[in-house]
């Protein structure tokens, strides 16, 4: 049973208003990094920023592939003042998981409506939040384990990698993926 509602067509518009949100609050934490002095981790939010962009534009794609109407949401202001790295990546986290709800209200809401291409669809977003949660964890760990030795992030952020797993094919991005 679906927790929302809503059809998946207006959660679906909702979430490329999240989508959106959440690239500009990754902006927000990278120039936030940046004015730190934290390249590595300001780097890595400036390419978390535009693969929250691209998100949101396959689900545009998907609703002109469909011929659903498009409407594009307003975002709200991200926060972009921090006491330090682990309180970014805590909220970073916490957006994350409120994403994989909002993914979770999508599927089950194509589920319910007998949607079986709205469902296919949110698979690949479905395993891509297992992976961005797990991510971000870790560096919520590795921040709060830092403490106030913040060249400690920068170390691990240039030592390992960001690459996806998620080896299913990406949706088709609107206007192609930046």
């Amino acid at each position: 049973m679906a927790r929302n509602k809503n059809t998946f067509v207006d959660l679906l518009t909702a979430q490329v208003g999240h989508e959106f949100a959440a690239s500009q609050q990754y902006i927000a934490i990278a120039v936030w990094a940046d004015a730190q002095d934290l390249p590595q981790l300001a780097g890595r939010f400036y390419s978390h920023s535009l693969g929250e962009r691209n998100h949101a534009m396959m689900m545009v794609q998907y609703m002109l592939d469909r011929d659903i109407p498009v409407t594009i949401p307003s975002v709200p202001a991200p926060e972009a003042r921090f006491s330090g790295p682990a309180d970014a990546l805590r909220l970073a986290l916490e957006q994350e998981k409120q994403v994989t709800r909002q993914i979770e209200d999508m599927f089950q809401a194509a589920r319910a409506e007998s949607d079986p291409l709205g469902e296919q669809f949110m698979l690949w977003f479905l395993r891509e939040q297992v992976e961005e949660v797990a991510n971000m964890n870790t560096l919520v760990t590795i921040a709060e384990r830092a403490a106030d030795d913040w060249f400690r992030i920068e170390e691990y952020l240039a030592r390992e990698n960001d690459s996806s797993t998620n080896t299913g094919t990406p949706p088709s991005v609107a206007g192609g993926a930046v």
